[in-house]
Order: structure tokens, then sequence, then C-alpha cells
């Protein structure tokens, strides 16, 4: 790679090693940990520190460049909030930054610990705790396939989740923002986040508890606010779910995506609905469902509505090629950043970047030629926090995927998209940004004062 953009990441990393526990320090944090902790929650084995160092940014070749090699000094897993507690409040006393991390599936680089330090891996305090109407509590550390199993013995299933079922809520919450379920119940700010326990830096006596918009800071903030220990999030009445996958003739997929916009607005909303042009189809594994030349169209719908389905996609003249209620789960690993890893596989030289608006559909060529050798993504969705008509502002997301030339070259797409009218979230940066910045600043700032939580994670200022 002949340039690494944006520079300051590098310098970011640098700033935030500084921050890293001097000898003495670490010892004596150690020392405090095998007195306090049982010794098989802690290990400062290299195979163990190397795996809990490291998340899914191996996707961007430009964070994959500037990481550091650093690793975790030590490992921790908590496995119920005491220990939690416990484990911030040695590492403050003792100067030591603290990383969190769930299973790690994030691809910003956000668990990556830039000064070492301890990392609490929270994945074995997985607790389901509660289930009320309309919501569910538990540890930070449960899978969403046992939240989805513990609502769905109730008559519900969670509002919205990733497609990585295996992520744990805590993760999810600290570092994600929507997925499964997104066209009808919207995004982690739309009201997903009910309550929340969060341990501070120093910890409080009892964790922080904090409900509706006090959740805010918290959310994707990739634990600079206080790590959160127990989530109580939104369910939804339980639906009989399938998957349909269909396909389009055409060059330009036009009629693909139409089929999808009119998908957007059945009642009730499908879970998922993913377009795709023939050439990133050809990065999937064979499937006769997925018939290469042809766009692909996806969607994981209610039972009831699966004959209106077809008729949609007869009527922009696609045809049906699968409906199987067993396959809603393949149909969630065509989508969202599960699509960015399946078409690496095939295609290692490829890169990503995350877009929005209404250019997706209007101008999709325009769009692809900002980036050379561009391909599109689209994802069904609701833009955030739009409360006033959630059905007509359903519309499409997705990503652009692109062989990486240079920093140079992707980044002068980003402008030229920009330019367009299309909204790019970089997923090439690890630092913090967008409208909730502020509320996350103050937050850490009178939540963790000495700046141990995630270091350089933040903006400097």
């Amino acid at each position: 790679m002949s340039t690494l953009e944006p520079p300051p990441l590098a310098h970011v990393a640098q700033w935030a090693s500084r921050r890293a526990p001097g000898p003495a320090a670490l010892a004596a944090f150690l020392d405090a940990l095998a007195a306090a902790l049982p010794a098989d929650r802690v290990s400062t084995v290299e195979s163990a520190r190397l795996a809990a160092s490291r998340d899914g940014a191996y996707l961007s070749p430009l964070l994959s460049a500037v990481l550091p090699e650093r690793l975790a000094d030590v490992v921790v897993r908590p496995d119920d909030t005491a220990q939690l507690q416990a484990v911030v409040g040695l590492a403050h006393a003792h100067g030591v930054p603290v990383v969190p991390r769930g299973r790690g599936t994030g691809n910003y680089g956000q668990a990556v610990p830039l000064a070492g330090g301890v990392v609490v891996d929270l994945s074995d305090a997985d607790r389901v705790l509660e289930v009320g109407n309309g919501w569910i509590h538990a540890q930070a550390g449960a899978t969403f396939v046992a939240l989805e199993a513990e609502a769905r013995r109730t008559g519900q299933e969670i509002a919205m989740m990733p497609t990585t079922v295996g992520s744990t809520i805590g993760g999810f919450l600290g570092g994600g923002a929507g997925g499964l379920g997104s066209i009808e119940h919207g995004w982690l700010w739309d009201g997903f986040v009910q309550a929340l326990e969060v341990v501070g830096c120093p910890p409080q006596d009892e964790p922080r508890r904090v409900h509706g918009a006090q959740c805010l800071p918290y959310l994707h903030a990739y634990g600079v606010t206080g790590i959160i220990a127990t989530a109580t999030v939104k369910l939804a009445p339980a639906r009989d779910w399938t998957a349909v996958l269909a396909s389009f003739p055409g060059p330009a997929g036009a009629e693909a995506t139409r089929a999808g916009l009119a998908l957007l607005r059945l009642d009730p909303a499908p879970r998922l609905v993913s377009v795709d042009e023939p050439a990133l189809v050809a990065t999937y594994p064979a499937d006769p469902a997925l018939p290469a030349g042809r766009h692909s169209l996806r969607a994981v719908v209610d039972t009831g509505v699966a004959d209106a389905v077809a008729g949609i996609v007869a009527a922009h003249g696609g045809r049906v090629d699968k409906v199987d209620p067993g396959a809603v789960g393949y149909v969630s690993t065509l989508s969202f950043n599960h699509v960015t890893l399946r078409a690496k596989k095939a295609r290692a030289e490829l890169c990503h970047l995350q877009v929005g608006g209404a250019p997706l559909v209007a101008d999709p060529d325009a769009v692809r030629a900002a980036v050379p050798g561009a391909m599109l993504h689209l994802d069904g969705m609701r833009p955030y926090l739009d409360p006033a008509d959630p059905v007509r502002g359903r519309g499409f997301g997705g990503l652009l995927l692109a062989p990486f030339h240079d920093a140079a070259t992707l980044y002068a797409g980003v402008e030229r998209l920009r330019e367009l009218g299309v909204h790019v979230v970089d997923p090439h940066t690890w630092l913090l940004d967008g409208p909730a910045l502020p509320g996350i600043r103050a937050a850490a700032a009178a939540n963790d004062p000495q700046g141990l939580l995630n270091p350089g994670k933040l903006p400097p200022l």
C-alpha cells in the first residue's frame, strides 16, 4: 500500500500508547487481580492475549496497516457485575487502561487495546436475567442466539439484532448500529435500548443505572463512556419468518431495486431485504438460488405475505428461485457487513465503504463510478430517528465494494460520493464521530476522568 489515510490514525495510536502501564504498575495490578479474582478468570498467556487484542479490523487495508502490534498485558473474563467492578476498580487504582469486548466481531478496531493494559472479555457474563412484555434484560455477554431463544419462549422476538447472531448484546450496543429488524424498528438509537447498567472508572458502589434517552451516550461508544454490564432491550411479538430468494435479468438492476422498495412497504414489514448486482453475487458461494448473471433480491418476510412477495417479484419481471423458512439464517449472512466478509474471501483486493441516501436508488451508476471498479450492495433500512413517517421513510443503505488501489483513490471517491449527496460512513477509522460525539465526550469526562477506558478511540481535541 502506497499511502495511509487518514494519517492521524498512526499519530493517535502513538499518543494512546503513552497510556500504557509501566512495569511496576502492571506488576502491582497483576498481583491485585490474582488476590481478587479466581485464577481461571485471569490470563497472561500470550495466545489468550493475542486473541483478545484483535477484532474484524483486518477487513480494512487501512486499519490493518496502522493498528499497532501491541497486545493486551492481561485478559480478564468476569462472569458477573461484581467481578467487573473489581477489575475496573483495580485498574483505576493502578492507572491501567481497560478495553471491553464481547466476541470481537466489530470491524473498526474498536476492541484493539492501543495502550495494552487489561482487556475485559465479557462473553462469560452471559445470563439472560428476566423477560417481560416487550423487553428482555440480560448480562452484557448474552448472545443474540440465547436472547432470541428466551424471547421466543414467551411468544416474542428481539426487535432488532446484528446479522452475526453469535455476537453479544453488550458488544453490539457498544460497537454496532442496526441489522435484522431495522426496516421496522430502526437502530440502536431509536428506542431499542430501554435501560443499561454501566460501570465507570472509577466504579461507583453500584453500577450506574440509566434509562431511555440517558442510554444514548453509551451506544456505539466503544466503552469510552463506561462498560455496559447489563442491558434491557426491546422485544416485538414473534413472527414466523421465511426466506425468499429471487432474481432479475437486465444490465442495470433497476427492477430488482424497485421490487425491493415495494417489499419494504409490506405490512407486516420484512425483517430483511437485500439486493446485489451479478458481479457481487459471483463472490458468494455457488447456489442455484443465486443464479449467475442475474441480479439477486433476498428477503426475510412473514410467512403470511410470501404470496404477496411472489406477486411483487413477478410484477417487476423477476422470478422466485427459492422460498424456505430454513434459509433465514443463510440469507441473513448475505447482508450488511457479512457481504464484505464473503466478498473478500473470494476477492481479497476488495475494500468497502458504508453508504446511504437517495442516490443509491436514483443514480446507482454514478455511485458506482465514484470509486473505480465498485459494486453496490443494498440493504433495506429506516433512516435514523424518523418517527414522523417510518413507513414512507424506509429505503436502502448499503455497501460500496471496490478494489483497493491506495488511500488517495479511496478518499477521492468518498469526496465524490458526498458531492452526489451520498451519506458515507468511513469504516477505515476507529475514531468515534458523528452527531452523538459531544454527548459521548461529556459522559466520558464524567465517568472516566483519567481517560483509562479504551484510550485512543475518542478523537483528540
